[in-house]
C-alpha cells in the first residue's frame, strides 16, 4: 500500500473541506479527520460531511483523499473499510494492524500506523488573509 500523496489538513466542517479543496494545487489535499473520529463521529459522518462538500466546489476538484483516523481501533478501522472508507489511520502498535493492513490491502485500501503532519483547519478563519495565505503555504508545501 503506498501513502496518498499531498499535504494534510484536519477538517471538522464541510465549510474546512470546501475551503481546502478551493486553496489546494495540483498536489491535491489530504482530508484528515480528528484524532480518533472514527469512534466519535463514524465513517459514514465523515463520508457526508465530505459529500456536503463536494457539491459546493466547482470543478476541477484537485486530488484529495478522506483519512479517517481510527485511533487504536481496529474493529472500527475495519468497519470503516466495510463502509468504503479507503485510507485510515491505525495505531502501529495496536495488535491488531497487521490484520486489518491485510484488509486495507485486499480492498485497494490505504493504512497509516501514524498520523501524517496536518494544518488544523480549527485554526483557519478564512476571514483573514494571513490565515487563507497560510492555508494556502501549507498546501503548496511551503507549510
Amino acid at each position: 500500500m503506498t501513502q496518498p500523496e499531498g499535504p494534510a489538513v484536519v477538517v471538522h466542517r464541510s465549510a474546512d473541506v470546501a475551503l481546502a479543496l478551493r486553496a489546494a494545487g495540483p498536489c491535491g489535499v489530504l482530508l484528515l479527520s480528528a484524532p480518533g473520529a472514527a469512534g466519535s463521529l463514524g465513517a459514514a459522518w465523515f463520508q457526508a460531511l465530505v459529500a456536503r462538500a463536494l457539491g459546493a466546489v466547482p470543478p476541477p476538484l484537485p486530488p484529495w483523499a478522506l483519512v479517517l483516523d481510527c485511533a487504536d481501533a481496529p474493529g472500527l478501522a475495519l468497519a470503516a473499510l466495510r463502509a468504503g472508507v479507503r485510507c485510515l489511520v491505525l495505531d502501529a502498535a495496536c495488535p491488531g494492524f497487521p490484520a486489518v493492513a491485510a484488509a486495507a490491502a485486499e480492498v485497494g485500501g490505504t493504512l497509516l500506523g501514524a498520523r501524517p503532519p496536518a494544518l488544523d483547519m480549527a485554526a483557519i478563519d478564512p476571514a483573514r488573509p494571513a490565515d487563507r495565505a497560510r492555508l494556502t503555504a501549507w498546501l503548496a508545501g511551503g507549510g
